[in-house]
């Protein structure tokens, strides 16, 4: 038996499909050699293909992908004291929610009527108290 071709199709939004149609016209190829030169290479490289520009930096091959870069330690202690932070501001803040609830439960349950200060003034009769 013979290798049959198979046909694939499938459907891209207009931009990608406009690009590929660039891509195709500056290769001076056509549209379905760019989709059987991709899928091409990706039978030949496992399913890993990366997709550099020609003129890109590093254009050689020896580097692994995805690429890896390397972390300077004072970043990566950094990133750790702010996610230290960050999570024991959200324990603060927690907290302040809870005593607010708590205040609110006091406010709702208690029958003690509020006197304003600037309402004491204002009558002669009560004695007056002095903080001292």
């Amino acid at each position: 038996m013979g290798n049959k071709n198979k046909t694939i199709s499938f459907r891209v939004n207009e931009d990608a499909f406009e690009t590929l149609r660039d891509i195709a016209e500056e290769r001076d190829i056509s549209l379905s050699a760019v989709f059987r030169d991709y899928v091409d290479m990706l039978v030949a490289h496992d399913g890993q293909v990366r997709v550099v520009p020609e003129s890109g930096p590093g254009g050689a091959g020896d580097e692994s992908f995805p690429p890896k870069i390397e972390v300077p330690k004072s970043f990566v202690r950094e990133h750790e004291r702010l996610e230290l932070e960050a999570e024991h501001l959200r324990e603060q803040l927690e907290e302040h929610k809870r005593y607010v609830n708590y205040l609110r439960e006091q406010l709702e349950d208690g029958d003690d009527e509020v006197i304003q200060l600037e309402d004491l003034d204002g009558e002669p009769d009560k004695p007056s108290f002095r903080l001292g």
